[in-house]
């Protein structure tokens, strides 16, 4: 076996135990945890395949923002009684996992349906080149077409952020003092 090889397999192994850590852990801290070590995971697997940006994009935006706001959602519960709620077993762990399986297979078949339909479009600047080239064209049109999505989906992470802790530090919330 070779190196590149064992590298690829670890790196799955650690990303696949981390994923049904995800959804098996009845603790939504864990849990998180185990999301965030999912998506580093899958970074890595991207660095494997040489596809360096998209690895770069998969740590800030997912392992990073993502994760972020899904602890200050997490602020909001008070975990010494919502604890109970987060049900636990064997049969709550097989709905999970058939649940995941069948998401799973949805999009696979979306995926799979959607590379039937779709025509390469020649013109476009950003499948064109290689290398820095197509990461220089996505990065012009992010920041000139795209600009007031990109400075709205901003604002409104920001709103998020701070609404959850104004909401949990508020009078009657999970982390009054």
């Amino acid at each position: 076996m070779t190196a590149d090889a064992f590298l690829f397999w670890f790196l799955a192994i650690v990303t696949l135990v981390s994923g049904l850590s995800v959804i098996l852990n009845s603790n939504p801290i864990y849990s998180a945890l185990c999301l965030a070590m999912t998506m580093v995971g899958v970074s890595a697997l991207f660095v494997t395949l040489n596809a360096y940006f998209i690895a770069g994009v998969q740590l800030i935006v997912y392992a990073g923002a993502v994760m972020v706001l899904f602890v200050m959602v997490i602020m909001l519960f008070d975990l010494k009684k919502d604890l109970q709620t987060f049900a636990r077993g064997m049969f709550t762990g097989g709905v999970k996992l058939a649940s995941v399986g069948l998401i799973a297979g949805l999009v696979v078949g979306a995926i799979k349906s959607a590379e039937l339909f779709t025509e390469k479009v020649a013109d476009n600047p950003v499948t064109t080149g290689n290398g820095m080239e197509s990461t220089k064209a996505l990065g012009q049109i992010l920041f000139t077409k795209y600009i007031f999505g990109f400075e709205a989906l901003g604002v409104l992470l920001l709103v998020i952020a701070v609404g959850a802790v104004a909401l949990a530090r508020s009078k009657g919330g999970t982390h009054e003092q």
